[in-house]
């Protein structure tokens, strides 16, 4: 990153430029990833064609599974895919802006971005600080730091899904076999820690599905939404029955 006079600003970290643009450099991206990722299409989505708050629905988590759970259908993917594609959007931005030849390292600032962006999906503004649990978003940031760390944490997800049926655990795994294989890859210790951090906030905030796990009560993941019970109609009375009884009390009256 270069000044005004065509030298680079960080040859000499120690100098006030080299300061100061540090300083904007992190609290932009900062700023920026936790606003972007603060939109929760879930909540947006629920409003706007069903005109109802997924908060109010099935578990109240604005996420992709209980909007499935819910509305199941086709918006419940385009859920999926801006959930993943807001934290792939502004972790690739960062990275490219932090990267070896401007400033620091692509991973440090992919990852730096993805926390806030994680914060900003689990904890946002918009909504009261009452957001999503962030598995989608902590999933994206590890296909962005390393393809091969993406790679086998969908491997883990497609294979612990359909043998359990259950998310929250699904979820949990996915993203612990995805942030240890970056330690097998050898990222850079700063990536490391803040996507290990963003791996335990996210299993922080499953919290009540681990209680409910242990107890046996978690629900199981379907692809398919449930259909409603059909409502029972009483039964038609049966053509046999005759109304000679009431005739007679009738007739009986009369005499």
């Amino acid at each position: 990153m270069k000044g005004g006079t065509g030298e680079n600003l960080f040859e000499n970290p120690r100098s006030p430029q080299a300061f100061y643009m540090t300083a904007l450099v992190y609290v932009a991206t900062a700023v920026v990833s936790y606003l972007i990722a603060a939109v929760n299409p879930a909540i947006l989505l629920s409003r706007l064609v069903y005109h109802r708050d997924i908060r109010k629905e099935g578990s109240g988590n604005p996420g992709f599974t209980n909007f499935h759970r819910v509305f199941g259908g086709k918006l419940s993917w385009l859920v999926f895919i801006l959930d993943i594609g807001k934290c792939v959007a502004v972790s690739l931005v960062a990275g490219l802006v932090f990267a070896p030849d401007y400033f620091a390292s692509y991973a440090l600032g992919a990852a730096y971005a993805g926390v806030f962006a994680l914060v900003g999906h689990t904890y946002p503004v918009f909504y009261r600080f009452k957001g999503g649990k962030g598995f989608l978003v902590t999933f994206a940031l590890l296909w962005v730091l390393d393809w091969r760390a993406g790679l086998v944490a969908t491997a883990v997800m497609l294979t612990v899904l359909p043998l359990s049926g259950y998310m929250s655990l699904s979820s949990i795994l996915t993203l612990l076999a995805g942030a240890i294989t970056l330690i097998v890859v050898r990222t850079t210790t700063p990536a490391l820690f803040l996507t290990f951090g963003a791996v335990l906030l996210v299993i922080w905030r499953h919290r009540s599905n681990i209680a409910r796990l242990v107890a046996g009560t978690e629900k199981k993941f379907s692809f398919r939404k449930k259909k409603a019970p059909a409502t029972e109609t009483p039964p038609e009375p049966s053509p046999d029955v005759a109304e000679e009884p009431v005739e007679a009390a009738v007739g009986e009256d009369k005499e």
